[in-house]
């Protein structure tokens, strides 16, 4: 007799079979083969929240390189984007909020990037740098490098508003001059130019002083 032509034994069966053999508390298997507690599960942080895991091919690893080689080359017109250096790096990681001064410091990468004895290293030790740094200093690795890959090019930070101080305030107030400074501005601060550098002599004819110049020919 073939297979095929075997009858099914009806689920009463299998359930009295399943009783005589002890497994009562032993579910069924799914028709795949495959149980429930086979099935891939995504990995989580201790708090529940998934963690951005990267593979080796995928986008988040490609963004991560690419931005690697940018800053590589950041400040050095000669390198070709193969090695970073650690200065290179903390520009990185600050940039990222990587480096917040608390919890991770530059004085913290330069321990770790020293251990690597190189001024400047490939893309393979660096991720090994950071696999010992998030390690040292308890940080999830993957959101680390998630923060890294989605800074942006590097970009100088933008300086703030200097303001003046009373100092600069007395140096740049030409009413408060004195002496021969004082001659080289009118009663308005504006600066009278080669006149207020020069004694330039007076050919007109009138005395010094006289105020009524150019007044005698309108009698």
């Amino acid at each position: 007799m073939s297979v095929e032509s075997c009858p099914i034994p009806p689920t009463s069966e299998i359930e009295k079979l399943r009783l005589e053999n002890g497994d009562v508390n032993k579910p069924p298997s799914p028709a795949n083969g495959v149980s429930a507690g086979d099935a891939p599960s995504t990995p989580t942080k201790a708090n529940g929240t998934p963690t951005h895991t990267q593979s080796p091919g995928s986008p988040a690893s490609s963004a991560f390189k690419e931005v690697f080689r940018a800053f590589s080359k950041f400040g050095d017109t000669k390198s070709d984007g193969r090695l970073i250096t650690l200065s290179q790096s903390d520009k990185w990681m600050k940039q990222a909020k990587v480096i917040d001064g608390k919890k991770i410091t530059t004085t913290d990468t330069g321990i770790y990037f020293k251990k690597l004895k190189q001024l400047k290293v490939p893309f393979s030790d660096y991720s090994k740098f950071l696999e010992d740094l998030a390690k040292s200093k308890k940080v999830d690795l993957e959101e680390m490098k998630h923060k890294m890959a989605n800074c942006g090019q590097p970009g100088f930070s933008g300086v703030g508003q200097v303001k003046a101080s009373s100092t600069v305030d007395r140096l740049t107030d030409a009413s408060k001059y004195t002496g021969s400074h004082k001659q080289r501005f009118d009663e308005t601060g504006k600066g009278k130019g080669i006149a207020g550098r020069k004694d330039l002599v007076d050919e007109s004819g009138y005395v010094a002083g006289y105020k009524n110049k150019d007044t005698f020919d309108k009698k």
